[in-house]
């Protein structure tokens, strides 16, 4: 049949199974917004902003494991979407995004709202197109979808020309199907290299598994599982793991890195065999290269090849699909108990009472930690995805909610991005319509993109959104604590009144300061049809522990004054591990007095200097 290549797209979206998508609408892409009003099947979320619609897309595509879609116009409207965009590359999220291009016959010449969106975006998208023909926009809009879906998923963008949305073409769906003669996602290693992993694993005695957000990716929590019981070997998760592994399992140690578990990251250390599965050694896991897990032999299980010994070299990869990989070693393993291993770590591991606040007094203050932990005591038997943004609260999350399921945790990793939980857990939330959705946000990364509070109240959906306020940029705030002599220098920052916030989008606004209230304002929240903003006013100058200071050895951590845990739990063991062997002394933090400013402390030890200024955005 012949139709304009405006048509085509929403055709193509269509017989893609799209259902949703996000978007923006302006004059080049104009001539695809008056073709949509003819396939009402496809529901359109109108965005406050072009970065909105792809986070809501990649929230979309993590929460559903589907491709997620944002649509904008050209110029101004398809760069605002470029730190989407490499939010999803980093993370491997699926997602394709449209965007409408000047027409063909003005490329190159400055015309209004031109921009070379295609080499913008060439480093950030696993692949791109400008289509100038409408002819082509069938091919293009399926190749972008298998391109994104397929191998190690990722953002693919297709630029279409005005005049291309404009005039006809015959539309074959059937002629336009993939053919990428370059590209094939699909690898298996030799047999003899599944053997080697098999020796390597019967062989240790202390192996650990790493297990990344690939586990989710490809629905392998169980066989992960099922090797690490027959084997006995206790696993650890990446940030963005948490959820592959259920945090119930006594073979969860808990998550490695910068913000991980001490005893992981001793673990990780003292290992004699690391089983990488579907993570990336990023250098936020590994801390200091020249000293990471100089004992262990390692296996790395990628389906992206350029993974492969990237950072870490590796003895053993096994390139593929993490399920088919697990087929081929799991017969060949034997089984075993490895006592002395796990006595070791569960030594090094302790009390650690920290981990375990529902018991702890209410002394006055409101910790975010108390928040988020209270959060999933007041919700754990609800069915309920959290989407964190990027900070303080995004460490707490992974620290004190325990998550039981893959797809339950929805955060930025890779690029760190802020701003990113919001639009993303409306995405979320349209992917997975019944189950609860939760924003946990920092007053500073809110309010980069509150606006998209305008788009939950349009569509009527409900997200509930746990600000926590502590007014301050949390995380670089601790970072200049530690390493700039408390200079907090552009860190302490003011905000509006959330409530009334809230209450201007014509939603609910809620705030709570006291401990004690945590349960009623949740229970008012969920009791609520519509979304909800909570302004959690917390403790100002709170300090994420433990920390492995950038570019340090990964066990050589700064933990939590001794002084503070027995403070704040009422707990008089002495639960903290030894601190390794020429590790950094911990600082004294200062102790928040009732109205959060801090008194007087010693000044803390300098354990290493500071990468760059942006990675305290992590």
């Amino acid at each position: 049949m012949k139709l304009t290549g405006a048509e085509i797209i929403w055709e193509c979206l269509l017989r893609e199974g799209v259902e949703v998508v996000f978007g923006y609408p302006g004059g080049a892409i104009l001539p695809a917004y008056d073709a949509m009003t003819k396939y009402p099947k496809i529901h359109h979320v109108l965005v406050r902003h072009e970065q909105g619609a792809t986070h809501m897309a990649d929230g979309y595509a993590r929460a559903s494991g589907k491709v997620g879609v944002a649509i904008a116009t050209s110029g101004p409207g398809a760069t605002n979407m470029v730190t989407g965009i490499a939010t999803a590359m980093m993370d491997s999220s699926p997602i394709v995004c449209i965007t409408g291009q000047v027409g063909s016959k003005a490329i190159g010449t400055d015309a209004f709202q031109e921009t070379d969106v295609t080499g913008v975006t060439l480093p950030i998208t696993k692949h791109n197109y400008l289509v100038t023909k409408p002819g082509e926009i069938a091919r293009a809009i399926r190749e972008a979808f298998y391109i994104a879906k397929s191998g190690r998923p990722g953002p693919v963008l297709v630029d279409i020309t005005k005049d291309a949305q404009q005039l006809s073409a015959e539309f074959d769906w059937e002629g336009a199907a993939p053919r990428l003669p370059g590209y094939r996602p699909s690898y298996h290693a030799p047999a003899s290299e599944y053997a080697r992993a098999a020796e390597l694993i019967n062989a240790a005695k202390r192996p650990l598994i790493l297990a990344g957000q690939g586990i989710i990716k490809s629905g392998t929590t169980d066989a992960v599982l099922q090797l690490a019981r027959v084997a006995g070997i206790p696993i650890s998760t990446t940030l963005l793991g948490i959820g592959a592994i259920p945090a119930s399992s006594p073979h969860n140690l808990g998550m490695m890195g910068m913000h991980g578990e001490a005893w992981v990251n001793q673990a990780i250390q003292q290992a004699d065999l690391l089983i990488a599965l579907g993570m990336r050694f990023d250098d936020r896991v590994t801390g200091n290269l020249k000293t990471y897990a100089l004992n262990a032999k390692k296996i790395h299980v990628d389906i992206d090849p350029t993974e492969i010994n990237k950072n870490v070299p590796v003895d053993v990869a096994l390139i593929g699909d993490l399920g088919e990989v697990l087929a081929q070693i799991q017969p060949q393993v034997k089984p075993a108990e490895r006592a002395e291993w796990w006595d070791l770590i569960k030594a090094q591991r302790g009390d650690a009472a920290v981990r375990d606040i529902q018991s702890l007094p209410d002394n006055g203050h409101l910790y975010a930690a108390h928040v988020i932990n209270d959060i999933w005591r007041f919700t754990r038997d609800r069915d309920t995805i959290v989407v964190t943004d990027v900070g303080q609260h995004q460490m707490w999350e992974a620290q004190y909610y325990r998550h039981e399921k893959p797809r339950s945790l929805i955060t930025s990793g890779g690029l760190g991005t802020m701003g990113f939980a919001l639009p993303a857990a409306i995405g979320a939330k349209f992917a997975c319509p019944d189950k609860d959705v939760w924003v946990v946000v920092g007053d500073g990364g809110f309010q980069m993109t509150m606006p998209e509070l305008a788009t939950a109240e349009q569509e009527k959906i409900k997200v509930n959104v746990a600000v926590i306020n502590n007014a301050f940029l949390g995380m670089v705030r601790q970072w200049q604590e530690f390493f700039y002599d408390k200079r907090y220098a552009a860190t302490p920052m003011t905000g509006p009144d959330f409530v009334k916030l809230a209450e201007a989008f014509r939603l609910k606004g809620l705030r709570c300061d006291r401990r004690s209230a945590v349960k009623s304002t949740v229970e008012k929240t969920l009791a609520e049809p519509g979304t909800v903003v909570i302004d959690f006013v917390v403790e100002k100058e709170d300090t994420v522990f433990p920390m492995v200071p950038a570019g340090a050895d990964l066990d050589k951590m700064i933990r939590r004054p001794k002084q503070d845990v027995l403070a704040e739990s009422g707990n008089d063991k002495d639960w903290e591990m030894p601190a390794a062997q020429g590790a950094p002394v911990a600082p004294v933090a200062a102790k928040p007095a009732r109205n959060g400013r801090a008194r007087p402390a010693p000044k803390p030890a300098r354990a290493a200097a500071p990468r760059r200024a942006k990675a305290g955005r992590r």
